[in-house]
């Protein structure tokens, strides 16, 4: 009989409260926030990035779209 009237004072002792789930759920928002911004950021940088790598891209077709030189010319065992 004893241990039925101990029951409902210990299952009325709260183990966490509502302040600290607040607390680690605002934590846990900071850092997600956090991780969001620096993805944003390293976004950003890397569509800029791409945006100058092809600026620079036309100059490379331009190189292909030149005729074929021969370089074996000056070879040392080219044919006599």
């Amino acid at each position: 009989m004893l241990f039925n009237l101990k029951i409902p004072i210990i299952l009325n002792i709260p183990l966490i409260e509502q302040a600290d789930i607040v607390t680690v759920l605002s934590i846990v928002v900071v850092i997600f926030l956090v991780l969001l911004i620096l993805g944003v950021r390293k976004s950003y940088k890397l569509k800029k990035e791409n945006e100058r790598l092809n600026s620079m891209n036309t100059s490379i077709e331009d190189e292909n779209e030149k005729p074929y030189k021969d370089f074996t010319d000056g070879h040392m065992y080219s044919n006599k």
